[in-house]
């Protein structure tokens, strides 16, 4: 445990934590604002365009669905800024030298990498509350801006399963951080470990369009999956791609995860520590 706690007193300090949280709040709440501000500009203009993305901000903006809409941004944007933040503090282990002074303390190395990854977990399930909270109170601004009513607020079935929700969420990102985290320790370097991650991720999108049945195992899509109440998820443009059910969806974010925490641990109780 004073491991635990001294990543939390290390990780909150840094910039990258703040950086992090702060452009994934702002980047929800950007989004959100601009779809309710301009949703009656997207009628009227003549075309059946207009109609089609009215309807779109109007199910994004329409509660109780909105619940699980605003936990869907939050997760899908989250994974990707969970990855990065993965990737930028498991790199740093390496390239500040860390790893190498808590080794000379006598601490066990596959100890300490589990335990900065449960440290990073601890303030990604704060930061998600956040932002889910954030999205919520922006989403109704929004919805109030659009014309939309909130009637569907208090819904008590889905307040109900919110904490579920939510939990499923927290474990689909830090899936996605998982994987950010072993790619850095795998390279030994943030930098790397950032750009192979991102590269990671859209090669991972744009590959859905062209095999959908083998990208559906990959790790953004399951994560995507976990939250669906369907079979089928919808690629760029709208178009339906295939998806797992998400129960299986749910199976493999745990094969996944686990997965990067073993290649983590193999990894950094094998490799030579230098610098």
């Amino acid at each position: 445990m004073r491991l635990f706690f001294s990543g939390i007193r290390k990780l909150y300090r840094r910039p990258a934590t703040f950086v992090t949280f702060g452009l994934l709040v702002g980047l929800i709440v950007l989004i959100l604002i601009l779809a309710g501000a301009t949703a009656n500009s997207t009628v009227g203009n003549g075309n059946g365009g207009g109609q089609s993305s009215r309807a779109a901000i109007k199910d994004l903006l329409t509660f109780p669905g909105a619940y699980d809409r605003m936990l869907s941004v939050v997760v899908s944007i989250g994974g990707l800024f969970g990855m990065v933040y993965g990737a930028a503090i498991a790199g740093s282990e390496w390239s500040w030298g860390t790893l190498k002074s808590a080794v000379a303390r006598g601490e066990s190395r596959v100890r300490y990498m589990l335990l900065t990854y449960a440290s990073i977990g601890l303030l990604i399930a704060i930061g998600i509350v956040v932002a889910f909270v954030v999205a919520l109170v922006t989403a109704v601004i929004s919805a109030n801006l659009a014309g939309i009513s909130t009637s569907g607020l208090n819904d008590a079935s889905t307040l109900s399963d919110l904490p579920e929700r939510l939990l499923k969420g927290w474990v689909a990102v830090m899936e996605e951080t998982a994987l950010g985290f072993a790619i850095a320790t795998l390279a030994r370097s943030q930098l790397a470990g950032i750009g192979a991650g991102i590269a990671f991720y859209f090669g991972e999108s744009f590959a859905s369009l062209l095999l959908p049945n083998i990208v559906k195992f990959m790790p953004f899509s399951v994560a995507n999956a976990a939250l669906s109440s369907g079979s089928s998820g919808l690629g760029s443009g709208g178009q339906a791609i295939a998806a797992l059910p998400a129960d299986q969806a749910l199976v493999l974010v745990f094969v996944w995860l686990i997965g990067c925490l073993v290649v983590v641990s193999l990894f950094a109780d094998r490799a030579e520590i230098t610098g």
